[in-house]
């Protein structure tokens, strides 16, 4: 008998292989090339990660997990602060080298706090609001979408939520809305909510204007937030069909996990992502 060789193992395996894909599929040794991602979106950080940090730490950290862009939650830039106090943050923002491109989520339970919303977004130049409007409030959200050109991405909150629970409850409040008004689907609440990130991606990609990244250990209401790759969320095939809709806005990381110690899982999470859209 011959000898089997490490150059004859990988010979006959490599044959067997061939020959197991080519009747199985019809086809012949020859693969086509694996399509590598080319993502329009960008990588971010939903500030809430932080909420337990300062607004010095909390940009610290940013930048060390080569972050740009940040989604505000009202920790780090509170929704009453004097025009003068927004300034003085933006300014620390932009000091810090990262693009502070929305606020949120924000709370909409009367007229006074869509004004406000507005009123804040509009000083600290933010092209959106991650907001949750009460729904006899959009005819109003609407109006001053318009008027002050700013975007308004209705965030789902998941199976206990009786306001927008999944990003089709959102959506079909919104849908012949002004464009400005679309959704902020969040990854986790979603799954939560028993459907896959990614099909409502693709569902919804007309009004897609943000989305919160992250993994969950459920996919029911018990879910709670765990690092990327580590959960129930096909991250893969969310990242596939952002690329598939051509989504050129903000993937922003919301680690929900560890609200004292949040930079390694931050990191894991990013590192993920990262690693699958560079492979």
């Amino acid at each position: 008998m011959e000898k089997t060789t490490r150059r004859n193992f990988v010979r006959f395996a490599s044959a067997g292989l061939g020959a197991g894909l080519g009747a199985g599929r019809g086809i012949g040794l020859a693969m086509p090339q694996a399509r590598k991602l080319a993502p329009k979106f960008e990588l971010g950080m939903a500030s809430y990660t932080f909420r337990a940090f300062n607004l010095e730490q909390t940009l610290a950290m940013t930048r060390k997990l080569g972050l740009r862009r940040i989604c505000f939650k009202n920790f780090h830039l509170q929704l009453d602060a004097t025009p003068e106090q927004i300034a003085a943050v933006v300014a620390k923002v932009k000091a810090a080298g990262l693009d502070l491109y929305a606020g949120g989520v924000i709370y909409m339970n009367n007229e006074a706090e869509v004004r406000q919303a507005f009123s804040y977004a509009r000083a600290a130049g933010m092209g959106i609001i991650v907001g949750v409007p009460q729904h006899e409030l959009l005819p109003l959200v609407n109006r001053m979408a318009a008027e002050h050109d700013i975007r308004v991405a209705v965030h789902n909150h998941g199976p206990t939520d009786k306001v927008y629970p999944t990003p089709e409850s959102a959506y079909e409040k919104i849908r012949t809305l002004d464009r400005r008004i679309g959704l902020c689907i969040d990854a986790g609440h979603t799954k939560r909510s028993g459907i896959e990130p990614a099909a409502d991606v693709e569902r919804f990609a007309d009004r897609l204007i943000d989305l919160h990244i992250k993994d969950v250990t459920a996919a029911d209401a018990s879910g709670t937030t765990c690092e990327i790759g580590r959960g129930v969320i096909d991250i893969p095939a969310l990242l596939r069909s952002l690329v598939k809709i051509g989504y050129a806005g903000a993937v922003s990381l919301e680690h929900e996990k560890d609200e004292k110690d949040p930079l390694p899982g931050a990191a894991e999470s990013i590192g993920y992502i990262r690693g699958f859209l560079a492979a």
